[in-house]
């Protein structure tokens, strides 16, 4: 199944925090949506409600894709439930009162992508200490065991575009060093992700000349630590492994506003600019990772802990049962195909608009 439609997507950013797939919030929450001690179950299923608390705006994936797919997925098992969607916006506080307030209103279950992995610790306590179960959802919560961990391997994803990167340096004869930026220092996804580049790197011949750990992912962050280095390193720099498309982009607007040439510079989250800077031969690579896949797979196990059921996991990690998924590297070699892929968040014209056109036709894209 395709990504929601542009007119569902507006659809989304118009609504209220609330997503309500049938009925009201509030006589879900009347009907005592709490959950047994321990096991999840709520008191009517068919009528549960279920926490979807997202991280950030920064990333215009959670308002886009996240929240529609696993609302869309919830509806498929259970169309009398009800999703409480909100977002964070950067702040471990909000995400709190979010969370807070889903438990107020008799959520079942809470799905949490939490935007500071040890303060999420004090949520998942929470919402266990009332029966409630925890799936935690792209990023891990190490110092809390959540019920639950669905997403996307992070070290494999660093490791991966680390050693494409690394791979294609190789193979064009490029010397130099690395610039390595890493993502927000308070996500232990983030960890997972630097710890899977800084092991690729460090089994190359590549030094790595300056790192840096990105705040709350913000691009300009990004930008502005890495024009610092640009001043630095010039034409030593040889590429830029980038934790994410965010600060991939950023990276490359710095070398931009210097005159620079850009450097091969890696990316993750497949986003729709990072695959025209792709086409563009800006961004070098970056990871397909479809957001339906964890989304829908959130969902089910939402459901299953519902119906007080335990979902099952394929491995465990930060003593949390979890299923994670094996993402797949996106260069210009393989774009065309991951473009043709049901799960493609977007389409060849999505990515070929008037700007691109003369590159995604040397590409055989058009």
């Amino acid at each position: 199944m395709r990504t929601p439609s542009r007119p569902a997507r507006r659809a989304v950013l118009a609504a209220t925090t609330v997503l309500t797939l049938t009925g009201l919030l509030a006589g879900c929450a009347d009907e005592g949506g709490s959950t047994a001690s321990g096991g999840g179950g709520a008191a009517d299923p068919d009528q549960a409600s279920v926490a979807f608390l997202m991280p950030d705006l920064a990333s215009t994936r959670y308002e886009l894709y996240d929240a529609p797919l696993f609302t869309e997925k919830m509806s498929d098992l259970c169309p009398d439930c009800t999703v409480i969607y909100q977002n964070a916006d950067s702040s471990a506080a909000t995400q709190q009162e979010q969370a807070n307030s889903a438990l107020a209103q008799g959520a079942s279950a809470i799905v949490l992508d939490p935007v500071d992995s040890a303060a999420a610790a004090t949520i998942v306590q929470t919402a266990q200490s009332q029966g409630v179960p925890v799936i935690a959802y792209d990023r891990p919560i190490p110092d809390r065991a959540a019920d639950f961990y669905v997403s996307f391997d992070n070290e494999a994803i660093g490791a991966s575009i680390a050693e494409s990167l690394v791979e294609y340096l190789d193979a064009e004869g490029i010397q130099g060093g690395l610039l390595q930026v890493n993502g927000s220092p308070t996500d232990a996804a983030a960890g997972l992700i630097k710890d899977g580049a800084t092991s690729a790197v460090e089994s190359s011949d590549f030094e790595v000349l300056a790192e840096y750990d990105t705040p709350d992912w913000t691009p300009s962050r990004a930008q502005d630590w890495v024009s610092g280095q640009v001043s630095k390193f010039g034409d030593d720099i040889a590429g830029v492994v980038a934790a994410n498309d965010g600060t991939g982009g950023g990276a490359i607007a710095a070398f931009k506003a210097a005159g620079a040439p850009v450097p091969p510079v890696t990316g993750n989250d497949f986003e729709l600019a990072a695959a025209q800077r792709i086409v563009a031969g800006d961004q070098y690579n970056t990871i397909s990772k479809p957001i339906k896949t964890v989304a829908e797979a959130a969902a089910d196990v939402a459901w299953a802990f519902v119906n007080g059921e335990e979902p099952e996991a394929d491995t465990t990690l930060f003593d949390t049962p979890s299923q994670l998924f094996e993402p797949t590297v996106v260069t210009q070699d393989n774009l065309a195909d991951v473009l043709e892929g049901e799960d493609a968040p977007f389409t060849v014209e999505d990515v070929c608009t008037a700007e691109y056109r003369d590159d995604c036709e040397k590409l055989g894209l058009l």
